[in-house]
């Protein structure tokens, strides 16, 4: 898989963004270079880790975050609980298949922040079921103003049958989805449109990229795997320490 090609950040965030304070990231994700970015420079550290509890521990398949835990980070971060729910799970489940991975839920909240603000941008509403209405889809990437990308799920998640387009509230694109979508609903299908899947699929990406994750270098990397980007790579870097902040000055 070559470098960037998964998600298509949404364009610097600022701090406003940082606490999750709006409901839409305005404009749309610009489209990851073909050829791999320089190291970003300016993230020097990784973000704080915050690690997710969980209701049982005696059985790491049937692990669980705990819900009340989950309420409160949600209302401490403003990240809307159901999307707090899939990070903290995905975190937990990612761990569980990667030992020593060391994400953090509040890597996975920030990518979703900058990429779609949670599942809410450009008006859409992440359901019960952990789906945006309408479905979040990028613009067709076909060299006119973002880098061609040709088809090649025949339009499958994306709609499109000529050019690919990033999806979901995780912005993945079809190809990439391919080799980390994960089903986390069970329905025997991973869906990219589906937050609990999306953010494990994210989460699995990231740690199969940067291996342990807790090394300020290998989170760069991972990070800038996503999206080639160095203001991406620092959006995330800073709503990912916010979002830590946040928790760390309400326990």
């Amino acid at each position: 898989m070559s470098v960037g090609a998964l998600g298509l950040g949404c364009g610097v965030v600022g701090a406003a963004l940082a606490f999750g304070l709006v409901t839409g990231v305005p404009g749309e994700p610009p489209v990851a270079r073909s050829e791999p970015a320089p190291a970003p420079t300016t993230v020097t550290d990784a973000p704080v880790e915050r690690a997710a509890p969980v209701t049982n521990p005696a059985a790491p398949a049937e692990r669980r975050a705990d819900p009340g835990w989950v309420a409160q980070i949600a209302s401490a971060t403003g990240i809307p609980e159901r999307a707090m729910t899939a990070y903290a799970q995905a975190a937990i489940r990612a761990e569980a298949a990667t030992p020593g991975c060391g994400i953090g839920w509040n890597t996975l909240a920030a990518i979703g922040l900058v990429e779609s603000a949670h599942g809410s941008i450009n008006g859409a509403t992440l359901g019960a079921d952990g789906r945006a209405r309408p479905a979040i889809t990028g613009p067709a990437l076909d060299g006119t103003v973002y880098d061609a990308i040709p088809d090649t799920d025949g339009g499958a998640l994306d709609g499109d049958a000529t050019w690919d387009r990033a999806v979901g509230p995780m912005q993945f694109l079809p190809a990439t989805w391919q080799s980390y979508g994960r089903d986390a609903t069970g329905t025997g299908t991973p869906d990219p449109h589906q937050i609990d899947d999306a953010a494990w699929g994210a989460a699995t990406m990231l740690c199969d990229i940067g291996g342990d994750l807790t090394q300020p270098e290998n989170w760069i990397r991972a990070v800038d795997s996503y999206n080639p980007n160095i203001a991406f790579n620092n959006d995330v870097a800073d709503a990912a320490d916010a979002y830590a902040a946040a928790v760390g000055a309400a326990e």
